[in-house]
């Protein structure tokens, strides 16, 4: 339905090399990128709290040797010290109240290991915008000190969302967007683009 330029999963290889490293995708939903790290990595593990999600990541990477669990980002279904590279987009993690999701990081990511966490970038961009309009309880500027005082780094990722109807553009916006918020923002927007500021929060163990 929606189709990224590919910036973001270019910016996170920079990030981390996940080659022949046992991966973690927290909150997997349906499993779409769950194929792509098993390409190149030595084992795949997925885990969604939804169990209608795991089913349908479950059918995706079939014959893939990927595993996907059931299990939240606060309690990993998964042994300490078992993981290479540990990725959550868009999951648990929006900074304050994620405390026991990053706890089970220190628990679960090896020595010398990487978690990468992509988050919204509320301060800038078109659905930035949208974003502070629907989320106004949200401060930008905490949750970036939040990952900042604990050690993270940022990278800075621009994307652009295409799509091939207006239909498919307004449907994704209603999915992220209360029916106000959504009504407002569509109305004010032309095309079937919108761009996409996010950021690449990155720890090193």
């Amino acid at each position: 339905m929606v189709a990224e330029d590919g910036s973001l999963d270019a910016a996170l290889r920079k990030v981390v090399d996940w080659t022949d490293r046992d991966v973690l995708d927290i909150g997997c939903g349906t499993g779409f990128h769950l194929p792509a790290f098993a390409e190149s990595a030595r084992s795949v593990v997925g885990v969604e709290p939804h169990a209608g999600l795991v089913r349908l990541a479950r059918r995706r990477t079939r014959g893939t040797g990927v595993r996907v669990l059931e299990g939240a980002a606060q309690a990993l279904p998964v042994p300490d010290a078992s993981v290479d590279v540990a990725h959550a987009r868009w999951a648990y993690f929006f900074g304050p109240g994620c405390e026991p999701g990053l706890r089970e990081l220190e628990r679960v990511v090896r020595h010398g290991g990487t978690a990468v966490v992509v988050d919204n970038d509320a301060t800038r961009s078109t659905f930035g915008a949208w974003f502070r309009l629907g989320y106004p309880q949200v401060d930008p500027t905490s949750v970036e000190r939040f990952w900042a005082s604990r050690g993270w780094s940022r990278t800075p990722v621009d994307v652009t969302w295409r799509f091939a109807t207006r239909a498919q553009l307004e449907s994704v916006v209603r999915i992220e967007l209360d029916p106000g918020t959504a009504d407002t923002v569509l109305a004010g927007h032309e095309g079937l683009e919108v761009d996409y500021a996010v950021n690449l929060w990155s720890k090193q163990f």
